[in-house]
């Protein structure tokens, strides 16, 4: 019977004839002895084959290889230090399963965005790629086993809303049967809320739509947020558990993922081995004098851009808080500040290097009249914001909240410039394909 492994397993087998089923990522000939580098998903091994030792067969289909396709190949394993992982398969017999076309697009060398994008479904065969999308995986993990042993419980969230979380202006609408227009979710957090009533300390996590026209690197049309809702937290509650969650994530990368962020990443490790709490926190007034002082034109009330971002972030070698901004530049739900009324209790977490806002929390609004107000203030519809009053009316309690974007974070761990490749299918302004 077939002893089939996989090439992480190959430690585990020396001496022994196993079969690995993969694909070819690159082959060079040396006169009789063919180097084959084959990939299965789980790591990267080198398959020596001998003209000799295989047979004719064999050998004239190893020989008309094309990159990419996909091997059943046997032999032994042996220890081999020059080798990727360490370990060689001495080739005794090999079978194509799926040919590969000779034109195979994306070969080794450089190809522009444009292209890249275009063959987005083959690029994500690449080492580069692969990495990117363990990590990911890995942040996600994290975040998930972080919450559940805080004794956070998940909460799915509708995707199609009648309620705006946050700007009217920029969401996907589409027909919901005889009910008129439904939105794509920009956010859980309205929902999430309301399972806190219930649960106490909650998170949804799911893609979240955005109809904003940007083009920058930092944008999306379709991400992905984890959001928790916590009951009987306030603004500097929210602010110690995002600081928690994110020295947890950064750890557990470098502890899980540091082979990826060291070899295809080349990630500058020291930059996230120094993310440790605390982190530094400015007051939105703070961080305004601040880029004033630099030669930025912000003024008092206005929210701050990527470049303003940038320019506060400079100096730290961890995310810094900005907390407190103008009511006028942040949403409708966040709780008005006792001591300074013009300002709400929110809070942004900006990433150093460049990366920007990472997460994004406030204190809920958790006054009934003083929603409202806001409510009608935005010009929102009350009727479709009646269920969400009425979580003020039957039991109203301080509580807070967080949205944390994927994307971001995964950037700012593996040093990807765009967010477009921290997911493997990216939607941005001009692309819908594949």
């Amino acid at each position: 019977m077939e002893s089939r492994i996989y090439i992480t397993q190959l430690g585990e087998h020396v001496g022994e004839e196993v079969t690995v089923l993969g694909w070819l990522h690159n082959k060079r000939s040396s006169g009789k002895i063919s180097f084959l580098i084959v990939r299965d998903g789980t790591g990267v091994a080198q398959a020596v084959a001998s003209q000799g030792e295989v047979s004719a067969e064999v050998w004239s289909a190893i020989e008309g290889l094309a990159y990419e396709a996909s091997l059943r190949v046997t032999g032994s394993v042996r220890d081999d230090p020059r080798s990727p992982g360490g370990y060689e398969l001495s080739v005794t017999d090999l079978e194509v399963v799926g040919p590969s076309s000779d034109d195979y697009p994306i070969q080794l060398k450089e190809h522009g965005v444009d292209f890249l994008l275009e063959k987005r479904h083959l690029w994500l065969r690449s080492p580069r790629q692969v990495a990117i999308m363990r990590v990911r995986d890995e942040v996600i993990k994290a975040i998930r086993d972080f919450l559940y042993e805080g004794g956070f419980t998940l909460v799915d969230t509708p995707i199609l809303t009648g309620a705006i979380g946050e700007s009217a202006g920029t969401l996907f609408s589409t027909e919901y049967f005889d009910l008129g227009n439904a939105y794509l979710a920009q956010t859980g957090q309205l929902y999430a809320e309301a399972a806190a009533a219930a649960l106490g300390r909650v998170y949804c996590f799911g893609p979240t739509f955005r109809a904003e026209k940007s083009k920058t690197r930092r944008h999306l049309a379709e991400f992905w947020m984890m959001e928790p809702e916590i009951a009987w937290c306030d603004s500097e509650c929210n602010m110690q558990l995002q600081e928690d969650l994110i020295a947890y994530v950064v750890d557990r990368a470098l502890d899980r993922r540091r082979a990826e962020l060291e070899g295809p990443l080349e990630r500058d490790l020291t930059r996230l081995e120094a993310v440790k709490p605390p982190f530094p926190r400015l007051s939105y007034n703070e961080a305004v004098e601040k880029l004033q002082a630099g030669g930025s034109k912000i003024e008092w009330g206005d929210d701050l851009g990527a470049e303003d971002e940038t320019l506060v972030a400079e100096g730290y070698d961890r995310p810094v808080f900005l907390y407190n901004y103008p009511k006028k530049a942040k949403a409708f739900y966040m709780k008005e500040n006792p001591d300074d009324p013009r300002t709400v209790l929110c809070n942004d977490l900006i990433a150093p290097e460049g990366y920007g806002e990472i997460i994004g929390g406030s204190q809920r609004e958790d006054d009934y009249d003083k929603l409202l107000s806001r409510i009608r203030e935005e010009g929102l519809p009350e009727e479709t914001y009646g269920w969400y009053l009425e979580l003020r009316r039957y039991g109203t309690f301080p509580h807070s909240g967080f949205g944390l974007g994927i994307e971001r974070t995964v950037a700012w761990i593996t040093g990807v410039r765009h967010i477009r490749e921290t997911i493997a299918f990216p939607r941005t302004l001009n692309r819908l394909y594949p």
